[in-house]
């Protein structure tokens, strides 16, 4: 395979990846993930992509879709490249952690998580185009700008381009020690809210019935579903309640978010945590949501692991060994779980560092050549 390009620089890496970083995009400002959007559709343009603009909706940002040139008047089933350039860093976190690059570490809030991921889909592109290269296969390259807050906005599209795509590589950061992704747990988010009765807590307390009081028996009994054993974990996030320090409480709400490793345990968890009953009389309870990202396994998807494999002998080939993570322990979730129904997935491509959702998050620059070559070789190699 001595045909096979390499990958840019570290330094013409960095270069462009930092101008994606230094745009700052939380999720929750639209204008915002529109600024990066545009430099990114911008930086596609100029190499000679087609790039497709998505409007945004809901209160988020745009969605873009990149095709390459040789793409056009293929009805075939190609390689989607996922990516996502929102991140959970407010306005203003670029004082907090600004750009640089020290000790081989670079630095910027959401290089890690995933910035870098994605500006790879871009140079790997670009390598491409420069060299007059193809790739066997139709390729096509997805930026949303939501998935912080679970991909609501933008699910139907990567479904719709995950039908149409042979094989979904998804550029988040790797996980400890450069580990790719093969299985993932499921993930289901409900919100509880209690409803109970107000009542003046001096003179009328036994006339209430608190709705933080049974929010409190909620809460232990959703906690106590947890089981490390079984890779199933239940975690409420979020509480709120009350109105008034005199008042029995009226109102109560969480936020539950459920993990769970197949979808037998999913089945069996949404329908305890859907069959919650109230403890306290006349208190009602109101449970919305449901699965977000279902579980799937490398051992029940042989196709995933024929990827990995390929993956893994590419990388041997570069010279450094590619590990996984067949259980799905400690993988989060993604964007990849509405991918997995419809095509092959392989998820955390990307080059990697540490700190995510943190001021000193950073990206360790060693990973970006042999990660950015192996993304490469992928796309050159996969038929």
């Amino acid at each position: 395979m001595t045909d096979l390009l390499d990958f840019d620089t570290p330094e013409r890496f960095l270069e462009g990846l930092n101008a994606w970083v230094g745009i700052e995009s939380p999720t929750s400002d639209a204008a915002a993930v529109n600024r990066v959007m545009d430099r990114a559709q911008a930086d596609f343009e100029r190499i000679g992509a087609t790039v497709e603009r998505v409007p945004g909706t809901g209160g988020r940002g745009d969605h873009l879709v990149v095709r390459a040139p040789w793409n056009a008047g293929s009805n075939e089933r190609g390689v989607t490249l996922l990516s996502h350039l929102d991140t959970v860093h407010p306005i203003g976190s670029l004082a907090l952690n600004p750009i640089r690059t020290e000790d081989g570490r670079a630095y910027g809030p959401g290089i890690n998580d995933m910035k870098a991921g994605a500006h790879a889909g871009f140079a790997a592109l670009r390598r491409l185009l420069e060299e007059g290269r193809t790739t066997p296969l139709p390729l096509t390259l997805v930026y949303v700008s939501d998935e912080e807050v679970g991909s609501q906005t933008s699910q139907a599209l990567i479904e719709a381009e995950a039908k149409r795509s042979k094989y979904v590589l998804v550029l988040e950061a790797a996980r400890g020690g450069g580990r790719v992704v093969t299985s993932r747990k499921g993930l289901a988010r409900y919100d509880l809210a209690v409803r109970g009765v107000p009542a003046h807590s001096g003179s009328a307390h036994r006339n209430g019935r608190s709705a933080v009081k049974e929010l409190a028996h909620q809460i232990l009994a959703l906690e106590r579903m947890t089981d490390y054993d079984r890779g199933v974990t239940v975690s409420v996030g979020m509480i709120s309640g009350g109105t008034a320090a005199n008042v029995v409480p009226e109102h109560a709400t969480c936020s539950i978010d459920l993990r769970v490793p197949t979808m037998a345990d999913a089945r069996e968890l949404t329908a305890r945590i859907e069959g919650l009953a109230p403890v306290t009389p006349d208190v009602t309870l109101t449970i919305t949501g449901g699965m977000n990202r279902f579980p799937y396994s490398k051992p029940e998807r042989p196709d995933v692991a024929a990827l990995f494999d390929h993956a893994r002998s590419l990388a041997a080939d570069i010279g450094f060994d590619l590990q996984d993570l067949p259980s799905g322990e400690g993988s989060g979730g993604s964007d990849g779980q509405f991918c997995i129904p419809y095509a092959a997935v392989l998820d955390g491509l990307g080059p990697f560092g540490g700190g995510s959702h943190t001021n000193g998050e950073f990206l360790d620059v060693s990973t970006i050549v042999p990660r950015g070559t192996l993304l490469l070789h992928l796309l050159q190699t996969l038929r």
